[in-house]
């Protein structure tokens, strides 16, 4: 397991609407300052000892540099080999002087609700500390939920929009396991210690926990990080058909009981 640290370009701050007096803290007393990069934080983990690591696909987006630290304090600079927002799913690569220990891949097909499960992540609440590498416990409490935030976050996007966003892929696994901010990307794994989800996203009011996390089944997460890996970009067969309610007509001619 590793947390990975984004850092992403800042916002341009206008410095009409701050006060002449704090302006140099702005650097920009005449408006021409820099907007400062900012960081954010979540975790992942590796896959291969070569170095691949899966994680979210927002962990990662818009980043201009990934690092990545491992429980050992050991810590590498990371590229991204590519990222799919229909799933949130990304594969990112660390080049390490030696072989890494990975995490092996269960089945999720095969989890039952009621099963036990641990989500392992980096948890942070802000300003107050990270709390790197902790593990909490729950069970499974459903499988196969749509939440639609992958939806939302496609259809606002300007880069996809209304079209785009019906091609969001949300198979989500529920589980009582404490999921906060900075867990995303992390792994939830089954009592025998292999990967059956990938932690994505939490049930709030607040922006913490609140009862309900939700994971990304590893069975999807495996056929999306091969094609990432091999051609950086999923590649998906679309069918130009549309599903409709069946009418009374067409019932008759096609000899449908109803």
């Amino acid at each position: 397991m590793v947390r990975i640290v984004s850092t992403r370009p800042g916002q341009a701050v206008n410095p009409t609407q701050v006060p002449e007096a704090f302006r140099r803290f702005f650097d920009a007393p005449d408006g021409g300052g820099q907007p400062e990069p900012r960081q954010a934080s979540g975790s992942g983990f590796v896959v291969t000892d070569d170095g691949f690591i899966l994680t979210n696909n927002h962990v990662v987006e818009g980043a201009e540099e990934l690092t990545v630290y491992f429980p050992d304090r050991r810590y590498f600079s990371a590229r991204i080999i590519g990222t799919d927002p229909f799933t949130d799913v990304a594969v990112i690569k660390v080049d390490a002087p030696q072989q890494l220990p990975h995490m092996s891949f269960g089945n999720s097909d095969e989890l039952k609700v009621g099963e036990w499960i641990l989500a392992i992540g980096n948890p942070g609440f802000g300003s107050s500390a990270q709390l790197d590498f902790t593990v909490t416990a729950g069970i499974i409490s459903a499988r196969g939920r749509g939440l639609g935030l992958l939806q939302r976050d496609l259809f606002e996007d300007p880069r996809y929009g209304e079209v785009a966003s019906r091609w969001a892929i949300e198979d989500f696994i529920q589980t009582d396991a404490v999921i906060n901010p900075g867990n995303s990307g992390g792994p939830m794994v089954n009592l025998r210690g292999q990967v059956v989800g990938i932690n994505s996203a939490i049930a709030s009011s607040t922006g913490v926990y609140q009862g309900y996390g939700f994971a990304i089944p590893i069975n999807l997460v495996r056929r999306v990080m091969e094609d990432l890996v091999e051609f950086g970009h999923v590649q998906r067969p679309r069918l130009g058909v549309t599903i409709i309610g069946v009418s009374a007509e067409d019932a008759e001619v096609y000899g449908l009981p109803s």
